[in-house]
């Protein structure tokens, strides 16, 4: 049987982690991320943010795994049950959905995040119902040249230990006295290494980095684009997992995650601002040009659904569909979105809103 040679630390024991180039990239970090949770706030419908950036975030974050959309069928998947068949888009939308399925139960648990959320978010991302690993026989081998290069812990007892450690750790905020933004980039590291579940690891673990920041109050709604930074170095990002396992040392890997915060929030903060911007300009113009035909609830429906439809307006104006239809069409004819058809059914499109998206992915 296959053996791990990697013995999981006690997080709440580690010491020395605060060097000069930690506390460095640590200042910078904390900075950027308050500044963006503050700028959230500025939009009106925090259901905005989450619906659009909770999806960008699961693009980019499959995209690591060698899952790759676009953006148009990944809206098109979201507007259509019969629309593009793209697997990699359904995966994709998966992603969104664990999500904001553990965005919900973080809520309902008061701000815990226990191993049921974890198991939770792993059965609706992969679509089955079973939880950590049962079996031995897991390792994890380069992409490139079919070597293992590590072996996570195999036995079903001991991946369930290490799994209610790490539990206590990311719900005890008295075990370890550092920076929560030092504690994220510890649970990452300790969940991909203990590798619970037959799949789904990184997409599972890229998501508990966002609800634990949510859950320390760094962070109001998950929106931190982190994904796209890792996915821009992901090179780097596996070297460094693997050099911790190789060393005990723990710096490198540390500064890494705490740029990769830092970077995405600038990123995601510049991306809301210009999301704010257009929504005030989308709004002038609606006053101005259609006074009767204006309300939030329109609004927040050109930038809540990129893609909308003509149910879509309907349901979220109380109007009936006729009339959906024809403000839907008065928007198109005046530049506001623009109209497409996918088989019998019309949609729009907010090119913009679009646009802003992949400039961000560009």
């Amino acid at each position: 049987m296959l053996k791990s040679t990697y013995i999981l630390p006690d997080l709440a024991k580690l010491t020395g982690l605060e060097t000069i180039g930690v506390l460095k990239a640590l200042a910078l970090a904390n900075r950027s991320l308050a500044e963006l949770k503050g700028r959230a706030a500025s939009i009106p419908n925090q259901g905005i943010l989450i619906d659009t950036l909770a999806l960008q975030e699961a693009k980019a974050s499959s995209e690591i795994e060698n899952i790759v959309t676009t953006q148009d069928e990944l809206f098109q998947a979201e507007l259509f049950p019969d629309g593009p068949d793209s697997p990699a888009a359904k995966e994709v939308a998966l992603y969104r959905d664990a999500l904001k399925y553990g965005f919900t139960k973080l809520n309902q648990f008061e701000g815990l995040i226990p191993n049921s959320t974890i198991i939770g978010m792993f059965r609706l991302l992969k679509q089955r119902d079973d939880g950590f690993r049962q079996t031995p026989g897991t390792a994890l081998k380069n992409d490139r040249t079919g070597t293992i290069v590590y072996v996570p812990p195999q036995d079903q007892r001991e991946i369930s230990l290490a799994m209610d450690r790490l539990e206590m750790f990311i719900n005890d905020d008295k075990l370890s006295p550092v920076d929560p933004l030092i504690k994220m980039a510890l649970i990452h590291h300790q969940f991909e290494s203990i590798h619970p579940f037959p799949d789904g690891n990184g997409r599972i673990g890229r998501i508990l980095n966002v609800l634990y920041l949510t859950r320390t109050d760094l962070l109001d709604i998950p929106i931190l684009y982190l994904s796209r930074a890792i996915n821009n170095s992901k090179g780097e990002y596996y070297r460094l997992l693997q050099h911790v396992r190789d060393t005990s040392e723990w710096e490198a890997w540390l500064i890494y995650m705490l740029q990769a915060v830092n970077e995405t929030a600038k990123t995601t903060l510049d991306l809301i601002e210009n999301i704010r911007e257009q929504m005030a300009t989308t709004k002038h113009r609606l006053r101005e040009e259609f006074p009767k035909l204006y309300s939030q609830d329109l609004l927040n429906n050109l930038f809540r659904h990129p893609y909308t439809r003509i149910d879509y307006v309907q349901q979220e104006l109380d109007v009936t569909r006729q009339t959906a239809a024809r403000y839907l069409d008065m928007l198109a004819e005046a530049g506001f979105v623009s109209k497409h058809q996918s088989g019998r059914h019309n949609y729009y499109v907010n090119d913009r809103l679009i646009a802003l998206f992949l400039n961000v992915a560009a």
